[in-house]
């Protein structure tokens, strides 16, 4: 039995998601795009898992750079998560937005958390290739700001 891929996407996006960037400090500067592709993957040892699309720009530059950071969006985010989304110059993307570097990687200043990752492992699995993160170190905001979530296509809680 064959699964319509559009059927298969409808199906998937009832499931709501964080929204989160991937950044990295790689060989030819920083890079990072935007993802819904994250999970907490073990807690003995730390791993966090990341997907990336396979025609990312970010994805060679974290096979270069050999670690990165998942940087949690807040509920306000939406507008940093169209610019890591969009096609703009890696370059581009970093001057639309204030950040820093720690720990060898790139942090939005207006992130709700971020984590910090050694890449551990680079597993490819169809259009995409998993990357597992061994956790070197996090941060989290002051207060309790609610994250910005994504749902069926588009930005903002279920019923929003």
């Amino acid at each position: 039995m064959s699964v319509d891929p559009l059927a298969y996407r409808a199906a998937v996006g009832h499931f709501a998601t964080g929204v989160a960037v991937v950044t990295c400090d790689g060989p030819h500067g920083p890079a990072g795009l935007t993802t819904n592709a994250v999970s907490s993957l073990s807690m003995e040892p730390l791993l966090l898992l990341v997907c990336f699309d396979n025609a990312s720009r970010t994805l060679p530059a974290v096979r270069g750079a050999g670690r990165f950071a998942v940087n949690v969006l807040r509920a306000d985010g939406e507008e940093l998560a169209a610019v890591f989304a969009s096609k703009r110059l890696q370059a581009e993307k970093f001057e639309a937005v204030t950040h820093r570097i720690e720990h060898g990687v790139p942090v939005l200043d207006d992130a709700l958390a971020w984590i910090a990752c050694d890449v551990h492992e680079l597993v490819p699995a169809g259009d995409h290739t998993i990357g597992i993160g061994a956790v070197t170190h996090v941060w989290t905001a002051d207060g309790d700001p609610a994250p910005l979530l994504f749902y069926r296509g588009r930005f903002g809680p279920p019923g929003a």
